[in-house]
């Protein structure tokens, strides 16, 4: 017999905003400094300090701005291609396109979920100019491989960080492994702005660009030095994002310890044909999704089942993006099957920091019962 409906179900994802956010954002509106202000300087200052050192920031006002402004930035235009995954979120391939360049899809790795270095150099052409490796659900790429891939063809590399916050590579910062990178702080993110997005390099030019292309082309105003975007972050959410910045070493730590604690208890339960996450050698995952694989079950029934006991869930990405109808003039896609497979069977399990250790117990039971009563099994076809 299945477990009756909780009645406080554990979300999947659940913002934290407090009163100290709540009292930033006042100090913000009664200083009638709102926009491109004290707090956005201060915010880009202190998030390269305690996220990528050595770095400098530029903040938007979204992760997808800081995709396009960062390609546009790099020199990324028309006439080149940018490689990119599939098994990621529109934004990725979105900031491309709306850079006037074209995304090629290449898969990715069946542990991590990041681009797969060997599938990438496939699809490189005379016409390649940059990648952008996605650290996705909070694991970072091979940042190895793909930079000296990139070093060897002459190519730009702009990370995805999205996902990412504070998470590392062979002890360097995500954000730090590549010519620019692009964060986002949109609500569910490891940290938040309530929106936004920050652009971090090392380069100079890179980073003057950055500035001038969010701010209509001005450095000063009314003297538009180039064609630029109107992207600017408010400094309303900078001050939000400075408050959320002082938990994220916190949360950070409280997102590692549940991950660790869901893949003890489930390993104990050793649910049927579900397979845990794994972290790379050389790894620091930050855990933004807890993400299982359920080559044994129909994904989509699982998930309604366990929502069903109260355990939220959620399919990060069920349509890989080179299969969304915004794509379709690129042609018949390549073959992908690692990205195709992800895309049938990942769910992704409540991880974050509000949760509380009877919280994790029951996504756990509630997993391994699922597993166990065979609800979600692939039906015999007559």
């Amino acid at each position: 017999m299945s477990a009756a409906p909780d009645a406080r179900a554990v979300p999947v994802a659940a913002p934290q905003i407090g009163a100290e956010e709540q009292a930033a954002v006042a100090a913000v509106l009664a200083s009638g400094h709102l926009v491109q202000g004290p707090q956005v300087a201060a915010f880009e200052e202190e998030f390269c300090a305690q996220a990528v050192p050595g770095r400098r920031g530029v903040a938007v006002n979204s992760g997808t701005s800081a995709l396009h402004v960062g390609l546009l930035a790099l020199g990324v235009g028309p006439g080149d291609e940018v490689v990119v995954p599939s098994f990621t979120f529109a934004a990725t391939a979105n900031a491309v396109r709306l850079a006037g360049a074209t995304p090629v899809f290449a898969d990715v790795d069946p542990v991590s979920f990041c681009l797969d270095p060997a599938s990438v150099e496939e699809v490189l052409t005379a016409r390649t100019r940059a990648l952008v490796p996605v650290h996705l659900f909070g694991h970072p790429a091979d940042a190895t491989a793909l930079g000296a891939l990139a070093e060897r063809r002459g190519l730009l590399v702009l990370e995805d960080a999205a996902q990412a916050h504070a998470a590392r590579w062979r002890g360097r910062s995500v954000g730090a492994l590549g010519h620019a990178a692009a964060f986002s702080f949109y609500p569910t993110k490891n940290m938040t702005s309530g929106e936004g997005g920050m652009i971090t390099t090392a380069d100079p030019a890179v980073e003057r660009a950055a500035r001038l292309l969010r701010n209509q082309g001005m450095e000063r105003r009314y003297h538009n030095e180039v064609v630029g975007l109107n992207v600017r972050m408010s400094d309303v959410h900078a001050a939000i994002g400075r408050v959320q910045l002082r938990r994220l070493a916190e949360r950070t730590a409280t997102r590692r310890a549940n991950a660790a604690a869901l893949t003890e208890l489930l390993t104990a339960a050793a649910p049927e044909g579900v397979v845990l996450p794994a972290v790379a050698e050389g790894a620091e995952h930050v855990w933004h999704q807890y993400t299982v694989r359920l080559p044994g079950h129909e994904r989509d029934r699982f998930a309604e089942e366990l929502q069903r006991r109260g355990v939220g869930c959620a399919a990060y990405y069920p349509v890989p993006v080179h299969r969304l109808p915004a794509f379709a003039d690129l042609g018949d896609p390549r073959p992908l099957p690692v990205t195709d497979a992800a895309a049938a069977d990942v769910l992704s399990l409540p991880v974050h920091p509000a949760l509380h250790p009877g919280d994790l117990e029951r996504v756990a039971a509630a997993v391994a019962e699922v597993a166990s009563s065979g609800a979600a099994r692939p039906r015999t076809r007559r």
